[in-house]
């Protein structure tokens, strides 16, 4: 028999509030709550609490006694500032030098993934998560919910308060303007401001398009 999760992960009506995912919620909560409560702590202790969130078992290399040296370790790791909000978090991917600023809400349902370098502002919400829109389907916390995988390209930048809705990609070196509402997917190297996004002018760029 096919799980609530497995359906959840195929963007198939799945039922949220089995035990499986339930526990699941409960678990990344507890490991958002050690991150954004974490203080100042070294850089190698942050990235073991996001890979708590992330469900990354990847070891981390050895200890180097000289504390600059071991943060220097760590450099190409997202870097997250608190507080982070997250739903499951094993449904995040994150490349190589991507920030996420304060306030980030990441709604995981389905990959929700963000390319290498890419930065994104404060309050940013990125939602994989959606409901039926008829109403005796959706049904309250009895009814099924779905989603819609999100991704964010290599090199982008999400202004602060922006808004990714679920199915969205948005694509590589384009910028989204802060508080735009992204319902469709943003093509390379462009600007998209405004609810709903839309183009406002290409990027012009001496990286290599392709």
């Amino acid at each position: 028999m096919t799980s609530e999760r497995e359906k959840m992960l195929r963007g198939e009506l799945f039922h949220a509030f089995v035990p499986e995912l339930v526990a699941d919620r409960a678990r990344c909560k507890r490991a958002c709550a050690q991150y954004n409560n974490a203080g100042d702590v070294p850089r190698r202790r942050l990235v073991e609490l996001w890979r708590d969130i992330n469900g990354d078992n990847t070891p981390l290399p050895p200890i180097d006694s000289d504390s600059d040296k071991d943060a220097a370790q760590f450099s190409s790791e997202p870097m997250i500032e608190a507080p982070i909000h997250i739903d499951y978090g094993t449904n995040v991917q994150l490349g190589p030098g991507v920030q996420l600023n304060q306030h980030c809400t990441i709604i995981d349902t389905c990959t929700v993934s963000i390319g290498s370098r890419t930065l994104v502002g404060p309050n940013v919400s990125l939602y994989s998560g959606t409901h039926p829109l008829d109403p005796a389907v959706r049904c309250g916390t009895d009814g099924p919910e779905m989603g819609k995988e999100v991704h964010v390209g290599e090199d982008c930048w999400i202004g602060g308060n922006a808004i990714i809705l679920p199915g969205v990609t948005v694509g590589r070196g384009s910028t989204v303007g802060a508080g735009s509402v992204v319902t469709k997917d943003v093509p390379p190297f462009n600007v998209v401001v405004g609810n709903p996004a839309k183009v406002l002018r290409k990027i012009e760029t001496s990286m290599d398009r392709e």
